[in-house]
């Protein structure tokens, strides 16, 4: 059955310290490990707490660990019900398992085969059900007024901010000089516990800690909501950052985010594909869009004056297929790879010219189309669209410089992708 929730709950740093006891039952402490290259955005040293080599590679077994546990004996035999698209559904489904509960999980129809064979394996029922997570949740919520099985929402319940709070006592313990926390919001319920947790650690030790919400600009409610002064549902819009794609805030996260967050930034969709093909190539660690949201808003320049920085990495669930596409919009995004068209007099040497002056510099030539028949072309002219590799945004200006000192024209498309 779903329950009412208590708006008034505050996390207890007590609480939270006996909770880690039992969510260490089926959680690591994962690696805080220092980010050299991030620091030219910050001016400060900078960690990441790679959740992402979280069990079930998210920080969401926290939640669903605590959450579980906290049942009694009446509700485990009812079992547990829940709606995902991944992270929270195995948590939820990995918990349960480990504590003997049935659960049922109710996933999108198009949810990725690794994140729906993951799930599975951990042990719980899946049921497909609507294009949505929205749908799906709905699916889940009947469910629990049908059966009776206990619905797990997936941050807006005090068990779960709790067992996400979790997080902020391992950060303490690994780091105490913690000046600024990163971390991404979706529906809140990390931010809710972390951020309550952080700040009663710092001021336990008489100092204080600043704590800044990640959202993607597709889907922010957060911002707008703290302005209005209540949850405000917006027109969400697609993003690659699904495991914090949200319309409205819970009604708790909204005010706990509200009283610990001190600031909510928002990152583009470039900003995020930049972030992963960083950690990618440089941290060599697989983090999925939501979870390298704090890395982008440190990219884009979003943190101002951090300090000793700590950007949550919370979670490492990405798609193959997604990583794909996300690797070729990173590459393009920080001008590693450049499209150009390029128009031409129909003489003989002009491609050969510009595949000289694009050696000298050492761009390197993926693709070539010489074509007569391109909309807009007149006789006489013809059109080179030619795809490059650079090295970075100066270098690709470089290449655009050169070409113009010898008396070309290109233009860059800003729609190219790999």
């Amino acid at each position: 059955m779903i329950d009412p929730v208590d708006i008034t709950f505050e996390p207890q740093l007590d609480t939270v310290e006996a909770a880690r006891a039992i969510v260490q039952q089926t959680t690591r402490v994962t690696l805080l490990d220092s980010a050299r290259f991030l620091r030219n955005h910050t001016g400060g040293q900078v960690y990441l707490k790679c959740e992402n080599m979280q069990r079930t590679g998210s920080y969401k077994i926290r939640g669903a660990t605590y959450r579980l546990s906290q049942l009694s004996e009446e509700e485990r035999a009812r079992g547990v019900v829940a709606a995902s698209a991944g992270n929270h559904a195995q948590g939820v489904a990995f918990a349960a398992r480990e504590l003997g509960i049935k659960a049922t999980i109710f996933m999108p129809t198009g949810v990725p085969i690794p994140k729906l064979e993951a799930t599975r394996n951990y042990g719980a029922e899946v049921v497909l059900e609507g294009e949505n997570v929205a749908a799906s949740l709905a699916g889940a919520q009947a469910f629990a007024e049908r059966t009776g099985a206990v619905f797990i929402h997936p941050y807006n319940h005090p068990d779960i901010i709790t067992g996400q709070g979790t997080l902020a006592v391992d950060l303490f313990e690994q780091q105490p000089d913690i000046d600024t926390i990163i971390i991404p919001i979706g529906g809140g319920g990390l931010a809710s516990g972390v951020g309550a947790i952080a700040k009663q650690l710092a001021a336990k030790a008489g100092r204080e800690v600043r704590v800044i919400g990640v959202q993607t600009e597709n889907s922010a409610p957060f911002p707008v909501s703290i302005e209005e002064g209540h949850p405000v549902k917006i027109d969400a819009k697609a993003t690659i950052a699904d495991g914090i794609a949200v319309d409205v805030p819970g009604s708790l996260s909204f005010e706990l985010v509200r009283k610990y967050v001190d600031e909510v930034v928002t990152v583009s969709e470039d900003d995020i594909s930049r972030a992963i093909l960083l950690l990618l190539e440089r941290a060599k660690l697989v983090v999925e869009a939501a979870g390298a949201t704090p890395v982008a808003a440190i990219i884009a320049g979003k943190i101002k004056e951090p300090g000793n920085t700590v950007a949550v990495l919370t979670g490492g669930n990405i798609d193959p297929m997604m990583l794909e596409k996300v690797i070729a919009s990173g590459l393009t995004a920080s001008e590693r790879y450049m499209k150009m068209n390029i128009g031409l007099r129909d003489t003989p040497g002009h491609l050969a010219r510009i595949a000289a002056i694009l050696a000298e510099i050492n761009a390197n030539v993926i693709e070539v189309l010489h074509t007569r028949h391109n909309k807009g072309l007149q006789i006489q002219e013809v059109e080179l669209e030619i795809a490059v590799e650079t090295r970075g945004t100066e270098h690709a200006q470089q290449v655009l410089e050169r070409l113009r000192e010898a008396g070309y024209h290109p233009k860059v498309d800003p729609n190219a992708s790999l």
